[in-house]
């Protein structure tokens, strides 16, 4: 939802400036033909800015492996990450798949103790995964608590995770770990 509304902020702001640009047009050169040239290049311009940020993003889509994410099974995303932070220094347990108390991998290294909750949705997580991995720190004697997600978080889901200290992994920043790891 949040997202939407960011698209349409921008769409408004950008068809503002179109339109004040067109009317300042007018009430210094009086002319139609002006204005109207100086509205038509102005949305031209606009029209070819979005496709270029499309195509980045759909670059940066293909290039981080998130579309492999997004076709993978709840369990399947689990052992990915397990694999990724493995891959990273961590040593890794997975809970088991029922009563596994709000987490699906603890994760280790040094005096770190992280609690992750995996969830691969194809809509915004909400408040319970947040309310689910702050119980299962506790439980697991963990100093942190992660959500990761392939998908976006709730306003209220953010908002706890603030109240609780717990990090929220949404889509950009896994699509920016993959690319990061990727790089390496």
């Amino acid at each position: 939802m949040a997202r939407k509304k960011k698209k349409e902020s921008l769409s408004e702001l950008i068809m503002g400036v179109l339109i004040f640009s067109s009317a300042v047009t007018y009430i210094y050169t009086q002319s139609l033909p002006a204005t109207i040239s100086v509205f038509v290049t102005g949305f031209i311009v606009m029209v070819v800015l979005i496709k270029i940020s499309q195509r980045k993003k759909q670059k940066k889509l293909n290039a981080s492996g998130i579309l492999q994410v997004d076709a993978m099974s709840g369990a399947e995303f689990e052992e990915f990450l397990r694999l990724r932070y493995q891959s990273e220094g961590y040593a890794v347990r997975k809970t088991p798949y029922a009563g596994d108390y709000g987490a699906d991998l603890i994760l280790e290294k040094g005096p770190q103790k992280i609690a992750v909750q995996a969830k691969r949705y194809k809509s915004n997580v909400g408040i319970k995964a947040v309310q689910e991995i702050s119980a299962a720190k506790l439980h697991y004697g963990a100093n942190e608590a992660w959500v990761v997600t392939n998908s976006f978080f709730t306003k209220a889901a953010s908002e706890l995770a603030t109240s609780n200290q717990v990090k929220l992994v949404n889509r950009d920043q896994l699509m920016e770990i993959l690319l990061a790891n990727k790089a390496v």
